[in-house]
């Protein structure tokens, strides 16, 4: 059995959620906002609603593609925003011009829908994620499922959604300790490819169950 280079620390971390006082009631003042907000109003839209959300398996998983469907019932826009994918993203800055794209050409399209009041106004948040240390650590890959099965879905999205933007990873928390410490480069490439937007965050932990235990006994 591999001993890691290095113990995996598992972290509990509880979001702290802030108004910041910005709101939209159009697609207008939306793309204005966008452009404009602090990287913590992007990154509680979009990776932190996945936690938000974990429960769900159908429909949008980023805020924005929620309340442009809900508030302004223009589908084929929610769409478009709910189809970029996180995970590809190392950098807030990468997506929101993404983001931006996405609204500017749409309202091109159809710029009758840019002035257009929506049924509520969009109120953008912050988010401060506070982490500290729980009891689970791990220097073996059983012990790591082990944890792993115990842990809160808090934890879960913290190491394996959130962690892709703490630089210089871009990968989840679990892939980059599987292969820095265990040596184990083919399970962290299978582990990082699980898909968070067809699995909830508890469908998130069953696949990674999954794909470790066949290598308990590399």
């Amino acid at each position: 059995m591999r001993i890691a280079k290095a113990p995996f620390q598992f972290m509990a971390a509880a979001p702290l959620i802030r108004v910041t006082g910005q709101r939209a009631r159009t697609l207008a003042e939306l793309l204005d906002l966008v452009r404009a907000c602090p990287d913590a109003s992007i990154f509680n839209h979009t990776f932190q609603s996945l936690q938000q959300h974990h429960f769900l398996t159908e429909g949008f998983s980023n805020d924005f593609a929620q309340w442009v469907l809900a508030a302004c019932n223009e589908p084929r826009l929610a769409e478009r925003l709910s189809s970029l994918d996180i995970r590809q993203y190392a950098h807030l800055a990468e997506l929101r011009s993404d983001l931006v794209d996405v609204l500017e050409t749409y309202l091109r399209e159809v710029p009758e829908a840019a002035p257009r009041r929506a049924f509520e106004p969009f109120f953008f948040c912050e988010t401060l994620t506070v982490a500290v240390p729980t009891s689970w650590q791990a220097q073996t890959l059983a012990e790591f499922c082990e944890a792993l099965s115990h842990v809160s879905i808090h934890t879960v999205h913290f190491h394996f959604v959130a962690a892709r933007l703490r630089e210089p990873l871009t990968v989840n928390d679990f892939s980059f300790w599987i292969e820095e410490s265990l040596g184990l480069k083919e399970l962290a490439d299978s582990i990082d490819q699980i898909d968070i937007y067809t699995n909830t965050l508890e469908g998130v932990r069953t696949r990674l169950l999954v794909e470790a235990t066949p290598w308990l006994t590399a």
